[in-house]
């Protein structure tokens, strides 16, 4: 079993700038691949990055914005946010699965989120 925490959300304006981190317990992170999606109020899931071991995968709307990274000593995943709009808005979260992919059923784990609000 995997236990997934993320942190790192809050209140932003527009053009701000967060960095989320997702923290690992009960199994290294080091052979999953993880992924960060978000749901905003009223609106489907979506996928916003993953990461295998190096590769990388956005979604339109994080390319260019958002970086994915992982700290495999430190259990730890990130999503860096830049130039955030409000549109961002949402809850994000991180999952972990066997193989990097844009599809949340394809994810085994999954953390409880945190809250990204973007003022405009």
């Amino acid at each position: 079993q995997v236990q997934l925490v993320e942190s790192g959300g809050g209140l932003v304006q527009a053009g701000g700038s967060l960095r989320l981190s997702c923290a690992a317990s009960g199994r290294t992170l080091r052979s999953y691949a993880m992924g960060w999606f978000r749901q905003a109020p009223g609106k489907e899931r979506e996928f916003v990055a993953a990461i295998a071991q190096t590769l990388t995968y956005y979604a339109d709307s994080a390319k260019g914005r958002f970086t994915i990274s992982r700290d495999n000593a430190k259990n730890t995943v990130y999503l860096q946010m830049n130039s955030l709009k409000p549109e961002d808005t949402a809850i994000y979260s991180c999952a972990a699965g066997v193989q990097a992919s844009t599809r949340a059923y394809d994810y085994n784990y999954w953390g409880q989120g945190t809250q990204v609000t973007v003022s405009s």
